[in-house]
């Protein structure tokens, strides 16, 4: 698109359909070249997760116009897909600037569709929101967070009826929705107050009891409960209404908090990046730790569905552990408590990512569990669940970017219940005279040795999306012959769905979602994605 096809998309917006202050914004931005062409050079996208995007005036941004288009195409697809039957949606939000009034924004226009909303009145964890859509029976719920991307995003999950986000073939039905709203003008933005009920405290004892049945092992936590000491930062997030609460009901008596962290601030002033998967999100938690000389330290991102965390090493010093390595921890207690109370039947099951560690894959066979494979997102492991609902058992599911869900009233990952169950292991290693680093040794001496590392490469804008299509294209075209050394056996690509043996040349189909990804297998047993 050139400059001039972007200046008219922009001028669009000096029209009666937008409020006074956008049309001020982008008369500034008609004088400003590269911002202009970022703001404007496409829509933003409703993709298969919903919307995401730095916030501010434009077509290719957060702000009250996009999020309307958005929720009108959603309210549309609702209104063919449940037809003459009373809709309903469960809205949320977490701690980023603007939040409350996306919030306010999807449920006026949800409201003037008709459709009833059950609006949280304050901030709360992405796993309540899955939680409420199925509490209250609704057909839809919208999340607004932009989970842990830096502070001038913000970002838009839609949910189905299910709790989980919308999967095939709602999803690509959504977006062709979406794009058929072709101008703000076919918004309807006159909410109907009648039709919006605020939702306080009450789902929170629910959604909290309901985690607390969970508990595998609540004589452990009566005994060393009090005598581990947690630090715990929801990062200036959404965990801060929850984590603690859940923490001191299960039994956990001596949670340390880091003060200025528990401040709810959209702009994140104490990290760089509100990630739990970087080291730096932890520093000031880390620093109370040594303080306080805590056994364990916790970190949610800013819509409480991730946790990061550090334990003491052989040491004794604080050792940060990666997602496979949580995962690992925890996929491991389920397994053998499930097996030493005799409660596996033969039905159950766990879910794991392609880019997840396969620790869990020779966990699961070890133990006699069925293991799902799934692309990366934790609507696929949901989708597993919903297939399986009623047939098979849920025992847990996780992902390598921290990600980790155990139960079946959530259909998303959730870092509340994360929380609670990592403290828990702790309580039943403790009861042994071990900690959760003697824990993961045990899990490396029993089922293998496992090492992980991630890199992480950031390309911002329209140059930077160009630029990962042509890495891409790159991998894909001139594959790596070898690895650290290693040659390359195996070859699985989820966009074109084929699995290829390298040395005999033979690909086949693999049935799967579509995914941009790349996987490469060697002979000494690495996986590059």
């Amino acid at each position: 698109m050139d400059s001039l096809e972007i200046r008219k998309r922009a001028e669009i917006w000096l029209g009666a359909d937008f409020d006074e202050e956008t049309r001020d914004c982008v008369k500034k931005l008609l004088d400003n070249g590269r911002e202009l062409t970022e703001s404007f050079y496409k829509d933003l996208e409703f993709g298969t997760g919903g919307l995401r995007g730095i916030m501010g005036v434009g077509t290719n941004r957060m702000n009250k116009y996009t999020v309307g288009m958005a929720t009108q195409g959603l309210s549309n697809y609702l209104k063919k897909q449940f037809p003459e039957q009373p809709l309903s949606a469960a809205v949320a939000y977490d701690c980023r600037n603007n939040s409350p009034f996306f919030a306010e924004v999807v449920a006026g226009v949800f409201s003037a569709n008709g459709i009833k909303v059950y609006l949280f009145s304050s901030l709360r964890p992405t796993p309540e929101l899955s939680f409420a859509v199925r509490h209250f029976r609704c057909n839809t719920g919208v999340m607004i967070t932009a989970s842990h991307n830096p502070r001038e995003y913000n970002g838009y999950k839609a949910y189905w009826d299910d709790g989980a986000q919308v999967t095939s073939p709602h999803d690509v039905n959504i977006i062709d929705e979406v794009n058929r709203i072709k101008s703000v003008g076919e918004v309807n933005f006159e909410a109907n107050p009648e039709l919006i009920t605020a939702v306080g405290d009450e789902v929170d004892r629910i959604y909290l009891d309901r985690l607390k049945s969970l508990s595998i092992s609540p004589e452990a936590i009566a005994k060393h409960g009090n005598g581990i000491k947690i630090v715990y930062t929801p990062l200036h997030g959404t965990g801060v209404k929850l984590v603690p609460e859940f923490l001191a009901g299960l039994g956990f008596g001596n949670v340390i908090h880091v003060p200025e962290q528990d401040v709810t601030d959209g702009n994140f002033p104490t990290v760089v990046s509100p990630n739990p998967e970087e080291s730096s999100a932890l520093a000031l938690a880390l620093k109370k730790a040594r303080e306080e000389n805590a056994d364990l330290v916790m970190a949610t991102d800013p819509d409480a569905d991730r946790v990061g965390i550090a334990v003491r090493n052989e040491k004794g010093e604080l050792q940060l552990l990666n997602g496979n390595q949580t995962a690992s921890i925890l996929t491991y207690y389920c397994l053998e408590n499930l097996s030493r109370q005799n409660r596996l039947k033969g039905n159950e099951y766990i879910v794991r990512t392609v880019v997840t560690t396969h620790l869990l894959t020779t966990m699961a066979k070890r133990y006699g569990v069925e293991i799902f494979d799934v692309l990366t997102g934790f609507k696929y492991i949901a989708e597993v669940m919903r297939e399986n609902e009623g047939q098979k058992t849920f025992i847990c599911g996780g992902e390598e970017s921290y990600g980790f869900l155990i139960g079946d009233f959530v259909r998303d990952k959730d870092a509340v219940i994360s929380c609670g169950m990592i403290a828990e292991v702790a309580a039943w290693a403790k009861d042994s005279g071990k900690s959760l680093f003697d824990l993961l040794l045990d899990i490396y001496s029993r089922f293998g040795l496992h090492e992980e590392k991630l890199l992480s490469v950031t390309k911002k804008g329209k140059e930077g999306l160009e630029e990962i299509r042509e890495m891409m294209r790159g991998y894909r075209n001139n594959p790596p012959k070898t690895v650290a050394g290693s040659p390359v056996v195996t070859i699985v690509d989820y966009l074109t769905g084929r699995y290829t043996d390298t040395l005999t040349g033979k690909s086949v189909s693999i049935v799967q979602h579509k995914s941009d990804v790349l996987q490469f297998f060697t002979q000494d047993g690495t996986v590059v994605s």
